[in-house]
């Protein structure tokens, strides 16, 4: 839902670049087409992979594998609560963040005035040091997206592990030895007892589950565009897999309801750029554009937010009930 960030990292370029004069190089048309036409297929991956899925999992009889029906109050609800989580997160970044060189110039300033006027002056006038200094020192936004990224590590890993695992089990030989395992959960006693967590796996599982977490160190270490990428299309082919509307008038209030979310927040405000621009978390797609020219180290990006290929796509889920 934020495809019409597609270029981030050309902000520089806009703005006059660097202090030095120097701009990003514009991008050749080839780079562009190759960006725009990776971006197209890998949105088309997981809406294919997730359809077949999802009408396996249908027509499946086990209840744990059915996917989560959105009604329609949850479709209402559903861009409310987004537009809260969204401002939320720019109040966050904006007010407890502010910029570094700012903070930096705040700071200079109390330094210079206590060196002229000493200790007094800086116990009468505490209010640039408590409304500057303290909340950069302790609510970081390095912190702060590090914490976000392990969040979306575990998250990560869980989502790429149950994507590859069909894939997986056609490589793994006959005489493979699987065992069967079981994580329960329960709360009460005798017939109050309450399953809270019930989840069956194998040693297949534990397999992909260790393969996907290599991906989700990489990601966490460096941040590459092709780690970024990996878990975009499991998130998108699990959300399509996973969930699927009722009937078709929940999806035209879903629908509704989030077209007016995008033009105000995307087109109306900067909320969505600046949230954008300050959160680190694999809930988009990239590909460089200037791919051609700098290889697997390319940083002028494409961008296409997952709600783009997800939330549009739910619809397909209708047919398949």
């Amino acid at each position: 839902m934020d495809s019409a960030l597609s270029d981030p990292h050309n902000a520089s370029a806009e703005t006059g670049g660097p202090a030095n004069g120097t701009t990003r190089p514009p991008s050749t048309p080839e780079g562009i087409a190759l960006a725009y036409g990776s971006l197209l297929l890998m949105a088309l991956l997981p809406i294919f992979f997730g359809a077949l899925r999802s009408v396996r999992c249908a027509r499946g009889k086990n209840p744990s594998d059915m996917p989560e029906t959105i009604t329609s109050r949850d479709a209402a609800r559903f861009p409310i609560i987004a537009s809260c989580t969204l401002l939320g997160l720019y109040l966050f970044f904006k007010v407890y963040f502010p910029n570094k060189s700012y903070t930096g110039s705040v700071l200079k300033t109390w330094k210079t005035q206590k060196s002229k006027k000493g200790k007094t002056a800086a116990i009468q006038n505490p209010t640039t040091r408590d409304n500057h200094r303290f909340p950069f020192e302790i609510f970081s936004q390095e912190y702060i997206n590090l914490l976000l990224s392990m969040y979306f590590f575990v998250l990560g890993i869980l989502a790429l592990s149950h994507t590859i695992s069909p894939f997986m089990n056609k490589f793994f030989p006959v005489n493979f030895p699987n065992r069967q395992y079981q994580l329960l959960f329960t709360q009460g006693s005798g017939e109050n007892k309450e399953e809270i967590i019930n989840y069956e796996f194998d040693t297949k599982d534990l397999v992909c589950l260790g393969l996907s977490s290599i991906v989700g160190v990489w990601y966490l270490l460096r941040k590459h565009w092709i780690a970024n990428n990996l878990f975009g299309l499991a998130f998108s082919l699990n959300g399509v897999e996973l969930l699927h509307l009722n009937n078709v008038s929940t999806g035209c209030i879903l629908l509704g309801g989030l077209f007016i979310y995008d033009v105000f927040w995307v087109f109306g405000t900067n909320v969505m750029v600046t949230v954008a621009k300050s959160f680190e978390a694999p809930i988009k797609l990239v590909f460089p554009q200037d791919l051609l020219e700098k290889g697997l180290e390319a940083d002028n990006f494409a961008m296409l937010g997952l709600g783009d290929i997800v939330i549009p796509d739910l619809g397909l889920a209708i047919e398949m009930q």
